[in-house]
């Protein structure tokens, strides 16, 4: 998300959605809904009213997963706020996304987790209900923040229960990358927007000597590419109150189709592991990938001379799976009031350096801060005619427990050509659903 990583491992944002079915997220079911770590009704504590922080010196707590070619720019920008705060001082502490998803449920139950944070939007959701984050309304109105001035999904996103629990900082999203020296030498002249002249594209640059140009991943990043074309065949992978699992759909079924074709096509090897694709696009292996917008920076420290754009319209519609970084604040801070002032003062400081944020290879959040040069001059400015074809994930709490064990492990058998594609995402759809019923009781 970035979502992201720190290299040399390119991917690292693979984690926060790659979570796998051993249980890496299961400690937060610890959490429960009950009362417990988050049962404060700390609703605006502090009054917060977005002045400067007057308080006694303290130190907090800063966890996030900027652990790719993001995390340099987070790293600037917290130095930078130490420097400019005497009174507070941010320690920051990042790690896989997996790992954070992992431990800050825990950690906050014992008293040890963060003050404040970075969590995706498809996660706020599941970390509220469970009582681990707390409303920043009061934050939000500090800010002056308005509907207006977001994409509305991620806006919308960040309230649980009409409660808002993330200030949103970016959209992130897939995207295409292709080898612009590849492109040359196969005569193509501008990326592929659809089905049509993406199937030309392959086939000219298996002519011109790429004979596998197009890698289809059976794990990460297959998921997204799925939701992606499911929704562009106008599908949804669930039920948006959280009742059922709706990926089974024939846009379901046309999507994953899709995926296998271009193994079948002799487009792709016929198992290319988590990642493979990607590195294989940093090295000249293959010509196209669809891959995260956090991967900028990886490809521009390697050299490679890349294009960037939106991913093709394989169905009938414009979509591209995408997903928000979001600020917030732990029930842990919000118990003391001083503490939990210092942690909207580093929000806030945050939220308003959004434009400097375009550096770390995201799309600002706020649609006032896109017309900055520092977003405008950037390579993820391809995409601001995009946003709106954005589609983000409902607000489904335990949903992040649910998918890798369901949808993605189904996607994954048709890639690798072991199930049929209907066959396979019926199964899993009725056993996601399931499982969601069993999180609507638990979180209600």
């Amino acid at each position: 998300m970035s979502t992201s990583m720190r290299q040399p491992n390119p991917m690292t944002r693979r984690g926060f959605l790659a979570v796998s079915a051993v249980g890496s997220l299961g400690a937060l079911a610890g959490c429960g809904s009950g009362k417990g770590v988050g049962d404060t009704n700390a609703q605006g504590v502090g009054n917060f009213t977005g002045g400067d922080y007057n308080g006694p010196p303290i130190t907090l707590s800063y966890w996030n997963g900027f652990t790719g070619g993001d995390g340099p720019s987070m790293d600037a920008l917290v130095k930078r706020f130490n420097n400019e705060n005497k009174k507070i001082t941010v320690k920051q502490n990042t790690m896989q996304w997996a790992d954070f998803e992992q431990r800050l449920p825990a950690a906050a139950k014992a008293g040890k987790g963060p003050d404040m944070g970075v969590m995706h939007l498809s996660s706020v959701a599941s970390h509220a209900a469970r009582q681990v984050i707390v409303p920043l309304d009061d934050l939000a109105k500090s800010l002056n923040l308005q509907e207006d001035d977001f994409v509305s999904a991620v806006w919308k996103g960040g309230i649980y229960k009409g409660k808002r629990y993330g200030i949103p900082l970016d959209v992130h999203c897939l995207a295409m990358y292709w080898n612009k020296d590849h492109f040359a030498k196969a005569g193509i002249s501008s990326p592929p927007t659809d089905q049509a002249s993406f199937e030309a594209a392959v086939k000219k640059l298996k002519q011109a000597g790429f004979k596998q140009p197009f890698w289809m991943p059976n794990q990460w990043p297959a998921h997204l590419m799925f939701m992606s074309v499911l929704w562009q065949n106008g599908g949804e992978p669930i039920a948006t109150d959280g009742s059922k699992a709706t990926f089974d759909s024939d846009a379901g079924v046309k999507a994953v189709s899709w995926q296998r074709d271009q193994v079948t096509k002799g487009y792709s090897p016929p198992s290319v592991d988590i990642d493979a694709q990607y590195l294989a696009f940093k090295n000249g292996k293959n010509s196209i990938t669809w891959d995260g917008i956090w991967q900028i920076n990886d490809l521009k420290a390697a050299g490679m001379n890349f294009g960037i754009a939106p991913i093709p319209t394989i169905g009938d519609s414009p979509a591209v799976w995408g997903d928000s970084h979001q600020f917030f604040m732990t029930a842990q801070a919000a118990q003391d009031k001083n503490r939990a002032n210092a942690s909207k003062t580093f929000i806030k400081w945050l939220s308003d350096q959004s434009s400097a944020w375009s550096g770390a290879g995201m799309v600002p959040a706020r649609n006032s801060v896109r017309s900055d040069p520092k977003f405008t001059n950037s390579p993820q400015a391809a995409l601001k005619d995009y946003l709106d074809n954005i589609h983000f994930l409902p607000p489904v709490p335990g949903w992040g427990d649910v998918e890798p064990t369901t949808m993605d492990t189904a996607v994954g058998e048709v890639i690798l050509g072991k199930k049929q594609a209907a066959d396979a995402l019926s199964k899993a759809a009725d056993n996601a659903t399931k499982l969601m019923e069993q999180n609507k009781k638990k979180f209600g």
